[in-house]
C-alpha cells in the first residue's frame, strides 16, 4: 500500500475519477465554461499532491496549490454572478 501512494498512483485515480464527474456532469447538459472552474481546483490540489509524493521538487508542488486558490476564488465569483443574474431575472 505505501508503494500505491509513493507512486503516486492513489493520486492518480482521483484525477481519472474527477475525469469521469466532469464527462458525467456534460452528459448531463452542462456546459464546459461550467465544469472546468468548478473542478480545476481539486485537479490542481491533486497534482501538487502527486508532486509532493513522488518527491518532486518544490515549485512543482508549490505552483499547482498555489494556483488552485485564485481558480477557485473565479468559480465562486462566477457563480455569484450566476446566481446574481437568475435572481434578477425574476
Amino acid at each position: 500500500m505505501e508503494e500505491f501512494f509513493a507512486s503516486g498512483r492513489a493520486v492518480d485515480i482521483v484525477l481519472a475519477v474527477l475525469a469521469v464527474e466532469a464527462v458525467w456532469l456534460k452528459s448531463r447538459g452542462n456546459l464546459w465554461a461550467n465544469i472546468v472552474p468548478a473542478l480545476l481546483p481539486a485537479v490542481l490540489m491533486m497534482l501538487g499532491l502527486r508532486a509532493a509524493l513522488t518527491g518532486m521538487a518544490w515549485p512543482f508542488i508549490s505552483l499547482p496549490l498555489m494556483l488552485a486558490f485564485p481558480v477557485h476564488l473565479y468559480d465562486l465569483h462566477r457563480r455569484r454572478m450566476l446566481r446574481n443574474q437568475a435572481t434578477n431575472r425574476m
